[in-house]
């Protein structure tokens, strides 16, 4: 049941523009600045697996959008993410989203053989919804990342140097995409929260139809091969964004993270942007956050993964 005087319903293509508006008033509150794109909205609308029928839900008071959530089932088993949005003082409308996503989770898992499901959600730090409610429905935080950024100039971030039988070449074309993505795949696949995906399923995970491929970048390293990748985005409001930087284990102790992060810095200094940033697993084991900090990237703002789980 509906809590008093708020209206439920699936979200469609055509509720993009609010979901957009709620999330940056989201973000408002809990990092001070909006920094949600339209285009991400619609990317998660529009993916083929969305279902949006029975995997959304927007919180109405009126007219007004104050509540969104989603499912997404991407590993064919046990594990579903999900979102969940909400403004101040509707936590009987939170907690109602609650009951709806975490009902459909448990029917997905079920649906694809699993005997439980294991629900992940990211959460701000200081986000807007009750964490004590969270709590006390069995969600646990178990893992956290960090948000870093880090000002750019022309003058003291110029494109860098490649490291000798270095070179990088942009994915222009099909082949190196479906290089970078192999790539990814190999390099991440002891990463926390990994899911396999296949090429054309990863297309429609980062949307790839309207991706700037000029953006996205392999490494060649001259008695390996083709080793690294780096793939970055330019339609984040506030800052220029990293989304991977992956390197095969045969290929580290290069220097090859430092100089594909740099190579990230000087470009987009270039491009006019004055902030870079990107998301690190505090608990990553590869040594990331102390390369991301020895190249002058601090802590923007903290996020938490949040588990549930339930028997499908």
């Amino acid at each position: 049941m509906n809590p008093p005087d708020r209206t439920v319903r699936p979200a469609t293509l055509d509720d993009a523009a609010a979901i957009c508006a709620l999330l940056n008033e989201v973000d408002l509150l809990e990092i001070g600045r909006a920094d949600t794109e339209l285009a991400e909205v619609r990317a998660d609308l529009k993916h083929p697996d969305a279902d949006l029928e029975r995997n959304s839900w927007l919180l109405f008071d009126g007219e007004r959008l104050v509540g969104y959530a989603l499912l997404w089932d991407e590993s064919g088993g046990e594990r579903i993410d999900a979102d969940h949005y909400v403004l101040p003082g509707e936590l009987p409308g939170a907690l109602h989203l609650f009951d709806l996503l975490e009902a459909q989770a448990a029917r997905r898992a079920a649906a694809n053989g699993a005997r439980r499901a294991v629900v992940h959600l990211h959460l701000n730090t200081a986000p807007t919804i009750d964490l004590d409610a969270l709590r006390e429905r069995g969600w646990r935080t178990v893992r956290r990342y960090h948000v870093l950024a880090r000002a750019l100039s022309t003058a003291a971030d110029p494109l860098p140097e490649p490291p000798p039988g270095v070179t990088l070449r942009p994915c222009l074309a099909e082949e190196d995409r479906r290089i970078a993505h192999a790539l990814l795949q190999e390099s991440m696949t002891d990463h926390f929260d990994f899911t396999a995906r296949t090429y054309e399923q990863w297309l429609d995970d980062t949307d790839g139809a309207r991706a700037d491929w000029s953006l996205v970048w392999v490494a060649h390293v001259e008695g390996i091969g083709d080793a690294a990748v780096l793939r970055t985005h330019d339609d984040r409001p506030s800052m220029g964004w990293i989304s991977n930087i992956a390197v095969l284990s045969k290929a580290r102790r290069r220097g090859l993270g430092g100089h594909l992060l740099r190579h990230a810095f000087g470009h987009y200094a270039a491009l006019g942007r004055d902030r870079i940033g990107l998301g690190v697993d505090t608990d990553n084991s590869s040594g990331a956050p102390g390369l991301y900090a020895r190249h002058g990237m601090g802590v923007d703002y903290a996020v938490d993964t949040w588990e549930l789980i339930r028997r499908a």
